[in-house]
């Protein structure tokens, strides 16, 4: 979710498309809060996991 976040924000800024480079940003967010809680140990949607 980050990979894709970041290559939305890339193509957003090089082709000036704000709702690219929103979407990249949003997903980029939840992406890395996503990471964070599993690093941390607690369960996301009832997965320990998150991939």
């Amino acid at each position: 979710m980050i990979i894709l976040g970041v290559i939305l924000l890339v193509v957003g800024l090089v082709a000036g498309i704000g709702i690219l480079w929103t979407i990249g940003v949003i997903l980029v967010a939840v992406g890395a809060l996503l990471w964070i809680l599993g690093a941390l140990g607690r369960e996301v949607g009832g997965r320990r996991h998150y991939w």
